[in-house]
């Protein structure tokens, strides 16, 4: 059975979520991994999308390109402000965040502002940070998805948008962030979580026919191994079929 590096992403961010807990979903494949988790093993998964939505069922075939979309909110429960949905993160209501990024370093820590030394005069500037510092700071637990590129993960990223676990060991709770950080980071080669201790990111699970020499090449820091190294199960033809019903444009399965 063949699928794209996107769909792989998708199934596998989608794998990562439990029946009765909430996520912070953005738009595209983070999205499309929420909505196949809430269709296929996670009925009760109710995902929170930036614009205001609280708890909406994707449309198969009408998947929302923008997060103030009103495709997004087919059979939501709730249509809050904006700002209300960052107070909810704040109260302590959203289990997980799923979330992108430029680059991402050994600590989990995200860019999505400049590529670049000099903030100024940067070499490409990005959209910047939009709800990502939030879901960083305010969810209990961060999942990343990203296509995996040595170009992306760096020892260090170029400007801190998003915060996962700063400089390692208690970094993070030393900034006053005492709860939540990044917790997986789901790719295109495998699934890498973090030391418990120096919150360094090492390799917990390869996908089938992905070897450490690969992870290696394609990224630009020494990743740790955990001391047994998983092999993820393939995407399976549900998977994929409700995927494809709900993105049938292939905007961002392509």
């Amino acid at each position: 059975m063949t699928f794209t590096p996107a769909e792989l992403l998708a199934v596998m961010g989608s794998r990562q979520l439990r029946d009765d807990t909430t996520v912070f979903a953005g738009v595209g494949v983070p999205l499309l991994a929420a909505a196949l988790a809430q269709q296929r093993h996670a009925p009760n998964l109710t995902m929170v999308i930036e614009g205001g939505i609280i708890g909406p069922r994707i449309k198969p075939g009408k998947l929302p390109i923008s997060t103030n979309e009103m495709r997004a909110g087919h059979r939501a429960t709730m249509l809050p402000g904006i700002t209300d949905t960052f107070l909810f993160a704040q109260r302590g209501f959203l289990d997980y965040g799923f979330m992108g990024g430029a680059q991402i370093d050994q600590y989990g820590n995200v860019n999505t502002t400049v590529v670049g030394p000099d903030y100024a005069r940067p070499k490409v500037r990005l959209p910047g940070t939009g709800g990502a510092n939030d879901i960083a700071s305010l969810c209990r637990e961060v999942i990343i998805l990203t296509f995996h590129e040595k170009r992306r993960f760096v020892p260090r990223v170029d400007f801190v948008t998003s915060p996962a676990w700063l400089q390692g060991d208690d970094s993070r709770a030393r900034a006053g962030l005492y709860f939540g950080g990044v917790s997986k980071v789901v790719t295109t080669l495998g699934v890498f979580g973090f030391h418990p201790e120096n919150r360094r990111m090492r390799v917990e699970a390869l996908h089938p026919g992905v070897t450490l020499d690969q992870v290696r090449e394609q990224t630009g820091f020494p990743m740790l191994v955990a001391d047994r190294v998983e092999t993820t199960a393939p995407p399976v033809a549900d998977e994929l079929e409700i995927l494809r019903a709900t993105d049938p444009e292939r905007r961002f399965l392509a």
